[in-house]
């Protein structure tokens, strides 16, 4: 997790040089973090400015607007769950089960990125979003809507058209899953930029899933 510090008049812009600021700051990843950044500023005093917000602990995702997820990039903004590469695996394993789903639904949408990457991957297919924090929602309309879905706001099933019932091929949901009392120990990154109601899980965890 990278220290909070300043970044001296003499920004770095080059790619060494913003390596080993990051690395300094301690982000394990600074060559790849340094080659996001660079592929996202357009300027140097850009890059700069970026660098710096990485190195006070700013998540790197919120630091560029964007995440990489199953060869998509996804759109993410400030309060707004950051999909995880490791989330990709429940993409994979909701095409391996429904490879020729028409219908799709990505409950719990957060950024959209579930949804967003099982249209890609299906083709032609009616793509149906939902969330219940409209911060997410808002995020999640111009990754949803790239691929040709809607996004609707409101407590899961409820948000939902009731023209689906019966016809959703695919229902993907990454729902919080954190206990309660176990939020404190989330990296600091987790707790401080992203909203609690993502990560809740209720006393153990399986509240929403439940």
């Amino acid at each position: 997790m990278p220290s909070v510090s300043a970044v001296p008049p003499s920004a770095p812009s080059s790619r060494d040089s913003v390596v080993a600021a990051l690395r300094t700051a301690g982000c394990v990843f600074a060559e790849d973090e340094a080659e996001m950044i660079l592929a996202t500023a357009r300027t140097p005093a850009e890059t700069a400015a970026m660098v710096e917000r990485r190195v006070a602990g700013l998540p790197l995702e919120l630091v560029v607007g964007w995440a990489a997820f199953r060869g998509l990039r996804i759109t993410v903004a400030p309060g707004v769950f950051v999909p995880r590469r490791r989330t990709e695996f429940l993409v994979e394993q909701a095409l391996r089960q429904a490879p020729g789903a028409a219908v799709v639904v990505d409950l719990c949408c957060g950024s959209g990125a579930v949804g967003a990457a099982l249209a890609a991957a299906l083709g032609r297919v009616e793509l149906h979003a939902a969330d219940i924090d409209p911060t997410a929602v808002r995020c999640a309309r111009g990754n949803v809507s790239a691929v040709g879905g809607q996004v609707h706001q409101g407590d899961l099933f409820e948000a939902l058209p009731g023209a689906l019932r019966g016809r959703v091929g695919i229902l993907a949901a990454n729902v919080p899953y954190v206990p309660s009392d176990e939020i404190g120990l989330l990296p600091q990154e987790a707790r401080d930029h992203e909203p609690l109601v993502a990560l809740d899980g209720g006393t153990d965890g399986l509240d929403v899933l439940r």
